[in-house]
């Protein structure tokens, strides 16, 4: 059991993390950042089944989410929306595991 309320990994589908981790490989070139970590972490994903901490998943989204607003005048709308999507899909995750569990008890 851990001392903190919040799970610290999170298991995500393989075709996400292939997703952001090609987005992740753009937004390094493109100088984004902090997407070195997580760049490393989603490259290496399959190894530890699509395991991945928390705060790697938020850094990618954030990550993510700069690129798309650094692209957003110069790439075509639908390459924008995938961007945003998948940045939004590892932002989605790590909020489900960071929402406390519900008690079935009545208040």
């Amino acid at each position: 059991m851990t001392s903190s309320s919040f799970q610290r990994t999170l298991t995500l589908p393989a075709a996400l993390c292939e997703q952001a981790a090609q987005h992740l490989e753009q937004a390094a070139r493109r100088a984004v950042d902090g997407a070195g970590i997580p760049l490393k972490a989603f490259r290496a994903a399959a190894d530890s089944d699509y395991t991945l901490p928390v705060s790697v998943v938020e850094q990618a989204a954030g990550c993510l989410l700069v690129l798309a607003t650094e692209t957003a005048q110069t790439v075509r709308p639908s390459a924008l929306r995938t961007v945003i999507g998948v940045a939004l899909c590892l932002r989605d995750a790590v909020q489900a595991v960071r929402r406390p569990a519900l008690t079935t008890r009545f208040w």
